[in-house]
């Protein structure tokens, strides 16, 4: 019975540990986007995953710092482990020990934050135009793998016979001699794990990572990230797919080097007993292993490296997800643009694009001086914000012709009622989406319907404070600019009163959770509904409407004072307003756009459908009306700590 309940146990453990693994791994090779049906068969995703250029590039950055800090920490955590191990005072080795194992112990996101601002210390201290490069990365990535090397050489050291080195150095061999021809055999197996799980961990580091990235070198996780402004696509199910066989061939590769070494030190004690050997080492399997490892480590390296062309080069900064990339045989917007510019130029430019979560950790980035962009893409109030404090430079519209495409609603607005910092992308409304099979039709048209008792533990609500009171703030006919606290008190007693009624606070987490039925009923922005549409289950039936005054946003194209060049950043901005990328990105991201050569394009019109066309620009020429009076202005910072207080206890309760 006792054998039985621990093979149970153990059975029990390995399917929690391993099953979502098993699901990615088999959904892989589905034919559809669920994850809940399996269509059939395909390679598609693996296809898609060969195309997608930015998801690749981001793979080869991982594997470049992955590779360069796993060197650099395996030299330099045996050259420490020998250090250590020679130290003589117990109570020093110790101390060493423990500062060691700090970057182990410490929480990713206090060391991601306190290097980035050591960089940014360092950086302006040398007068430097960006602090966050690939060598920032490095730095960071080396602090927090080296711990992991040193764990594992240094036992590998105290275990070694220390009569060893000190024969070969009483027979003339000199110390680094003896170092490399006596200890490194005997300690390399620490070395090889130590390596093993430093790279590993590299790859897989996402928080320390986004804190110290510069511009142009985003890696993997930081990739997949900025996706889930959208759902995660299924050719990141074949990547996770790839990169989980490629490690655990290195953790076979990296048992049977110990399993091997185990076995030579057995075999070697034998024999210094005058006992007989068992004859079961065998260093064929051991240099057979350590030959695949580094045909896998040559096999993942060939093209990691790219030459300097001597390109321009332009930086972009927006949003994940938010522009046509070339996924599933959409418009490559930057690759397009790169190939017209050397026709157009004669000369050869490569885009840096990298993406952000927020406007504020944009906005963080650029005030600090961390990075350097040349365009990017924030929203209307955070524009107004970084125009106060003198973060836009003006711009030349005499290199921006195709300006003359947008339509005359999305000029001199509150943001930049002068025209001067911004060019117009994108705009978007927030609606209400809710499930036609659960929702009674008579109970929707307003606000009133995130608040319905009927609907308990079905409603979700946005998961941050301004958006949030928002939704309370338009059902009460209060201006959600109003600087007046008691009218924010009595949108927080509404929220209150809602509270009960909420399934969960979300943000992009809507999309599954809408998807899948698990809620009924939520804000979101208009184009993130049609989204949602395409991959919901079978007994979900998704339907959406504006209630009579809402939230509206516009997203611009502007050049921040810290770009490096302007005139190409101006080039690329005048692309962008040009039909086929225009058109494409409206189609790729399901925002409605202020291009007038994409609203009245018949093609666009029949590719989207009218249905959708009707709910992504409704009444356009009343739209800077409403968006002036019911738009989402900046606040103060009293204001804002006021309302994020009382959105606290929203929480909280």
């Amino acid at each position: 019975m006792k054998k039985n309940a621990s093979k149970i146990y153990t059975a029990i453990i390995f399917i929690f540990l391993f099953a979502p693994i098993a699901i990615l791994l088999v959904f892989s090779f589905n034919d559809g986007k669920s994850l809940s049906v399996f269509s059939g068969f395909s390679l598609r995703w693996y296809k898609e995953l060969l195309n997608d250029r930015n998801t690749l590039e981001a793979l080869k950055n991982s594997l470049v710092l992955a590779f360069s800090a796993t060197a650099i920490s395996a030299v330099l955590g045996t050259a420490a482990s020998v250090g250590i191990n020679k130290l003589r005072s117990k109570w020093y080795r110790t101390a060493i020990d423990t500062v060691t194992n700090i970057p182990m112990t410490n929480p990713d996101i206090i060391t991601g934050i306190s290097l980035m601002l050591m960089f940014v210390f360092v950086g302006r201290l040398f007068g430097a135009s960006t602090s966050l490069n690939f060598m920032t990365m490095l730095i960071a990535h080396v602090t927090f793998c080296l711990p992991y090397v040193i764990l594992q050489v240094l036992p590998k050291l105290q275990q070694m016979d220390k009569s060893l080195p000190e024969a070969a150095m009483d027979l003339g061999c000199p110390p680094l001699r003896a170092f490399f021809k006596v200890e490194l055999p005997e300690i390399m197996p620490g070395i090889i794990t130590g390596a093993i799980m430093a790279f590993t961990m590299s790859l897989d580091d996402f928080v320390i990572s986004y804190f110290t990235a510069g511009n142009g070198f985003q890696t993997l996780p930081i990739r997949i990230y900025g996706m889930t402004k959208k759902t995660v696509t299924p050719k990141m199910y074949a990547l996770a797919t790839i990169i989980f066989f490629v490690t655990l061939s290195l953790l076979l590769i990296n048992n049977i080097v110990d399993n091997e070494d185990s076995r030579k030190l057995a075999e070697a004690k034998k024999a210094a007993k005058g006992e007989k050997p068992d004859g079961d080492y065998n260093p064929n399997k051991r240099n057979a292993a350590l030959a695949l490892a580094a045909v896998i480590v040559i096999v993942l390296s060939v093209g990691a490296f790219k030459g300097s062309s001597g390109a321009l080069e332009l930086n972009v900064y927006n949003w994940g997800e938010y522009i046509s990339d070339g996924s599933e045989g959409s418009f490559d917007t930057i690759k397009e643009f790169e190939i017209w510019y050397e026709e157009t130029y004669g000369e050869k430019v490569v885009v840096n694009y990298d993406t952000f979560a927020s406007n504020e950790d944009m906005y963080n980035k650029i005030s600090g001086g961390a990075v350097s962009y040349d365009v990017i893409i924030p929203s209307d109030y955070m524009i107004a914000r970084m125009a106060d404090e003198g973060l836009l430079q003006p711009l030349d519209f005499e290199n921006i012709p195709n300006y003359s495409n947008i339509d005359n609603t999305f000029r001199g607005l509150y943001y930049d009622p002068e025209n001067k910092y911004t060019v117009p992308y994108t705009y978007g409304i927030v609606g209400v989406i809710y499930d036609a099979n659960v929702v009674d039709k008579a109970d929707t048209g307003s606000w009133e319907l995130l608040w319905n008792e009927k609907y308990s533990n079905k409603i979700v609500q946005f998961n941050n404070s301004r958006d949030a009171f928002g939704t309370a703030m338009y059902r009460l006919g209060i201006d959600v600019n109003t600087k007046d606290t008691a009218l924010w008190d009595t949108a927080h007693a509404e929220l209150m009163k809602q509270r009960p009624l909420i399934y969960s606070f979300v943000m992009d987490e809507i999309f599954n959770i809408m998807q899948s039925g698990e809620a009924s009923i939520g804000a979101y922005y208009a184009g993130d509904y049609f989204t949602m549409m395409e991959d919901q289950a079978d007994n979900v039936d998704l339907q959406f409407y504006y209630p009579e005054h809402t939230n509206m946003f516009i997203d611009a194209m502007c050049i921040p004072s810290c770009a490096q060049n302007k005139e190409l950043a101006e080039i690329f901005i005048n692309y962008m307003l040009s039909e086929e990328p225009a058109i494409a990105n409206a189609e790729y991201t399901y925002y409605a756009s202020p291009n007038k050569l994409v609203y009245e394009n018949e093609t666009y019109i029949e590719d989207m459908g009218e249905d959708v066309v009707e709910i992504l620009y409704p009444e356009i020429d009343n739209f800077a009306k409403e968006y002036n009076q019911y738009a989402y202005r900046t606040l103060d910072r009293e204001m804002l700590d006021y309302m994020n207080n009382l959105w606290e206890t929203v929480k909280i309760n």
